[in-house]
């Protein structure tokens, strides 16, 4: 032990609670030590002046009114009474150097039944429509017979020696809650009122000896993993355009390379004056390891995992004073460990499952993803790191290439134009693409806000009314889609402007007497070049049903214009007078032409009109 520590020998006694952090490849070891405090919400975290860190359980997504299984795992703050500051490499001298073993290893779900579970979620959730992606765990158990805080410290040790590219790499022992992992991923992070995501998806899984330029090549030319990127990124954006009133913008994409594989990643900044809790509750949690949209993969979650998540896929928050309030820094708990006090040690993986997903790949995903830490564990051959891959000019060119058919807007600042006195009221249908429809509205000079479908009462104060996409079959029963229905129905007849988008374009759809039809495969995630009225459009769609043109279902309600693919039938747009429908997401980074469509859409239906439209 080196004799300038003064915090291990109280570390090593196991009768203080404590975390060591290094954070992203540092030369130094953070050391922190302190008292216990569990809360019941994000509200309640105790910021009176001390540095604070908390463990964030998956539970904890209820305060956003989202599903979750109750597995009662606390929210737990370290407030922190004393800390100091080591070299990495007086850490190690000091951590114990003979990693404990480890024995009766299982896993809850094998191969097979994940392949199901694949299988089941890609034909049941996505084939419905409940979603773009989904991502399900599952769990590898073990024994271990040393003190907890010795087997902590020991795989701590392992960690920081073998694995690299982790943004955090950490341990953290609290009264029977003990965490111990190198994660790769930034979920939020507050600096300064900045706010800062960092979606990570996709995945090169290294082979045993080592990356190669052309298994890189080969990944970063992939469709499924540069859509499966691009589908977080949209979700991230949802979250950044929630907490940041600008939005954000995202930079990159990069290459995150850790020791076993090699993900892609987007930054994204937005400046906020929340405070850095609410950040926090307004982000819960990552759709990297959640799905999207949020709400319905906290659903699917519930319904595919029989148990809940603990802290997996939750957050590890640092509150850091400053002269003006906090900071904040809160890396996903993913590629950690977690033990509990009789000697179980527990490792979760997820993959994430999008339409074109194959069972054999997403079971060899989950395993990799574990792999680093299973390796600390000593569940699987403690190898040698191989060489890392050298840098290749095709990456970048690859990499920059696929920024060609995003979203300008969304990779700019997005500063209004000038403001034409109006006001938006956007209605949340599920599904929080909402929030960017709102800064795209703001960008083309509307006052815009979003209210939920349950709470929504538009009036002709309304200057315009967006109904917004959201999941599941416009045809349904359910209570979300009859009140969207009425709302729709109530806004036609009142003459006054609205526009429709995604799923609330499929309800107007029904009026104006088409049918609703399941696509061949699910549009989840991706871009189309279509024609809207004369005009040709890259545009972004997250769609399971499509109207049809061709043949009424019914009598029509009302008669609109229909813009279709005239290979498909499917109905790409509808309008009339001062009525606009849309199939595609313009709000997505998907669509390069989305914001230029949505410029024409409301200044056509801003155009007044002398009387309302007569309905059924």
């Amino acid at each position: 032990m080196q004799p300038c520590s003064r915090l291990f020998p109280r570390i090593l006694a196991d009768d203080q609670p404590f975390a060591l952090l290094r954070r992203e490849d540092e030369p130094t070891i953070d050391i922190l030590v302190g008292t216990v405090v569990d809360v019941d919400s994000l509200s309640d975290i105790p910021l009176t002046g001390d540095e604070v860190l908390t463990l964030v359980p998956f539970r904890q997504v209820a305060e956003r009114g989202y599903a979750a299984h109750d597995d009662g795992s606390p929210l737990r703050c370290l407030v922190v009474t004393d800390r100091e500051t080591l070299d990495v490499q007086q850490a190690l001298e000091a951590l114990p150097q003979h990693p404990s073993d480890v024995s009766d290893v299982a896993v809850d779900i094998d191969d097979d039944l994940y392949a199901h579970t694949v299988r089941t979620v890609i034909d049941d959730e996505i084939g419905r429509g409940e979603g773009a992606n989904f991502v399900i765990r599952r769990d590898i158990t073990a024994r271990f017979s040393d003190k907890p805080v010795t087997a902590l410290l020991s795989w701590l040790r392992e960690l920081l020696v073998s694995e690299h590219g982790a943004y955090w790499t950490f341990a953290v022992r609290t009264p029977g809650i003990s965490l111990v992992g190198a994660t790769p991923e930034r979920h939020v992070s507050v600096t300064d009122g900045v706010v800062g995501m960092n979606p990570i998806s996709g995945t090169y899984r290294h082979p045993a000896s080592g990356p190669t330029t052309e298994g890189m090549l080969e990944f970063l030319a992939d469709v499924k993993e540069s859509e499966e990127l691009v589908m977080v990124v949209d979700e991230e954006l949802k979250m950044m355009s929630a907490v940041c009133a600008e939005g954000g913008r995202m930079r990159g994409p990069f290459l995150k390379r850790m020791s076993r594989l090699t993900h892609t990643e987007y930054l994204l900044e937005g400046s906020t004056p929340l405070d850095v809790r609410d950040v926090l509750r307004l982000t819960m949690f990552a759709p990297t390891v959640t799905g999207s949209p949020m709400q319905n993969a906290c659903r699917v979650i519930t319904r595919h995992e029989s148990s809940g998540r603990r802290y997996y896929s939750g957050v590890l928050a640092r509150f850091m004073p400053t002269a003006d309030g906090y900071d904040l820094d809160a890396p996903i708990l993913i590629r950690a460990a977690h033990l509990d006090d009789d000697g179980t040690v527990t490792v979760s993986a997820g993959a994430t499952l999008v339409r074109h997903s194959t069972p054999e790949n997403e079971v060899a995903e989950t395993r990799v993803k574990a792999s680093g830490v299973l390796s600390a564990l000593g569940v699987i051959p403690r190898g040698a790191t191989a060489q890392p891959l050298h840098d290749d000019p095709r990456f970048d060119e690859l990499l920059a290439a696929r920024n060609h058919d995003l979203a300008a807007f969304w990779r700019q600042p997005q500063r209004p134009q000038a403001e034409r006195g109006l006001s938006a009221l956007v209605i949340d249908t599920g599904d929080d693409f909402t929030r960017m429809l709102v800064h795209q509205l703001t960008h083309l000079g509307f006052a815009a806000r979003v209210v939920d479908w349950e709470h929504a009462h538009p009036t002709p104060d309304d200057d315009l009314v967006v109904f917004g996409p959201g999941p599941g079959d416009p045809r349904s029963t359910e209570q979300r889609i009859g009140r969207l229905r009425r709302l729709i129905s109530d806004r036609v007849a009142s003459g006054l402007p609205m526009i429709a988008v995604c799923l609330s374009h499929q309800i107007l759809s029904l009026m104006v007497g088409l049918r609703i039809e399941p696509l061949p495969a699910p549009r989840q995630g991706v871009q189309r070049t279509v024609d809207i009225f004369g005009s040709r459009a890259r545009i972004g769609f997250y769609n399971t049903f499509a109207a049809v043109a061709g043949g009424r279902s019914h009598t029509p309600r009302l008669s609109l214009e229909i813009a279709h693919d005239p290979e498909t039938g499917s109905v790409q747009a509808l309008r009339g007078a001062r009525i606009a429908s849309v199939q595609g997401h313009l709000e997505s980074v998907l669509s390069p032409d989305g914001l230029d469509v949505l410029d024409r859409l409301v200044s056509a239906v801003m155009v007044p009109h002398a009387a309302p439209i007569q309905t059924q």
